[in-house]
């Protein structure tokens, strides 16, 4: 049998297990865009086979993707991509002195579950007065405050995070959806535009009311289509800066 180009993939290093590096592999195709999100995964004894392993082995590395939420098992239809690359960093607006891929802290100024008003209930695709989670979040870089966040999120889908210990919440909140929650983010749109602080939103920035800000909203949305997550951005308009690449 030929060689897979796809072995040299499957490293395992000391201290990692044959499936564990297996999956790592798997993995790397799904990122790669092999097989994009939705699509389905060719059979497991094709998989074992390509990747000349055992077909314990593949199952228990595919078994690991399932509970690290990449794919998912339809009972009859067979197995598919769940989720990619989770995310999408707001500092990319944005020029505040640091590296771009630099992860910002992450303060929760205010949880609160409140009824939902006509404007969040149309943006989540929820009955209005329907309870939902309302966060208030400061980011900071350095210790130094750059972007302020109200998110809402469906309660139904987050009720796990309504009363829990804040100290305990990640920097990243969609890994920590994943894996708190069990809601995995599959697309978000993103709408840029401009305003003024307030002064309560000034202060938390430490700039002046009234101050020159970018409102960057954003809808996340589920593999089934489901809005997930309504947010609103803001940080400082003197910072903005967004660039493209036509070709």
């Amino acid at each position: 049998m030929q060689a897979s180009p796809h072995l040299a993939l499957v490293d395992t290093s000391p201290g990692m297990r044959r499936y564990a590096a297996l999956a790592a592999a798997l993995r790397a195709r799904v990122v790669a865009g092999e097989w994009p999100r939705g699509s389905a995964l060719p059979s497991e004894n094709l998989l074992a086979a390509e990747h000349q392993v055992a077909l314990g082995t593949m199952r228990r590395a595919l078994e690991l993707l399932v509970e690290q939420g990449l794919i998912e098992r339809i009972h009859g239809k067979g197995t598919f991509v769940r989720q990619g690359i989770a995310g999408g960093s707001m500092l990319r607006f944005f020029r505040f002195g640091g590296g771009s891929n630099e992860v910002p802290q992450s303060r929760i100024l205010l949880r609160q579950s409140v009824p939902a008003t006509a404007v969040v209930a149309r943006a989540l695709g929820v009955g209005p007065g329907e309870t939902v989670l309302r966060l208030l979040r400061l980011r900071l870089l350095a210790s130094q405050p750059c972007l302020l966040e109200d998110m809402w999120l469906p309660l139904d889908l987050f009720a796990p995070l309504a009363d829990d210990e804040l100290g305990g919440w990640d920097d990243l909140l969609y890994p920590m959806f994943a894996r708190r929650c069990g809601v995995h983010v599959h697309r978000a749109v993103d709408q840029i535009g401009f305003g003024v602080l307030t002064a309560a939103q000034a202060a938390q920035l430490r700039l002046q009311a009234g101050h020159p800000c970018v409102a960057v909203e954003r809808n996340a949305y589920d593999l089934a289509g489901r809005c997930v997550e309504w947010r609103t951005t803001r940080g400082d308009a003197h910072a903005f800066h967004y660039s493209v690449t036509l070709t």
